[in-house]
């Protein structure tokens, strides 16, 4: 099982960027893929979830400017990031396996892609 995250990168305060995650060895719309995110001297922390049968969640205090969004076909899961804002810089992973907002919940891990959000 792979998952290659990419699209990581700087932005200005205010920006958008949007952040892919492929995902190769396991059929995609068996799983819950999610996407996580660790700040330096922080610990991973929940950003949002979208389980087999599209239901999402998103970490309250992102909702309304992170949209996690999936492509069966592309085995691909995307995030969306709006208004961000320089305590959004970290390293975002995405991750998959059951439905949920703890690390420990996911048994399949992406290497990590660094967002960085200028002030």
């Amino acid at each position: 099982v792979q998952l290659q995250a990419s699209g990581g990168g700087l932005v200005q305060a205010g920006g958008s960027l949007r952040v892919s995650c492929a995902v190769s060895g396991v059929t995609l719309s068996n799983y819950a893929l999610a996407w996580f995110r660790q700040a330096p001297g922080k610990e991973r922390e929940f950003v949002a979830t979208m389980g087999w049968n599209g239901g999402t969640v998103a970490a309250d205090s992102l909702k309304g400017r992170f949209t996690i969004s999936r492509d069966n076909a592309k085995n691909t899961v995307y995030l969306q990031m709006n208004s961000l804002k320089p305590e959004d810089t970290a390293v975002y992973y995405c991750a998959a396996g059951a439905f949920g907002r703890r690390v420990d919940g996911y048994a399949y891990w992406g290497q990590g892609t660094q967002v960085t959000v200028s002030s």
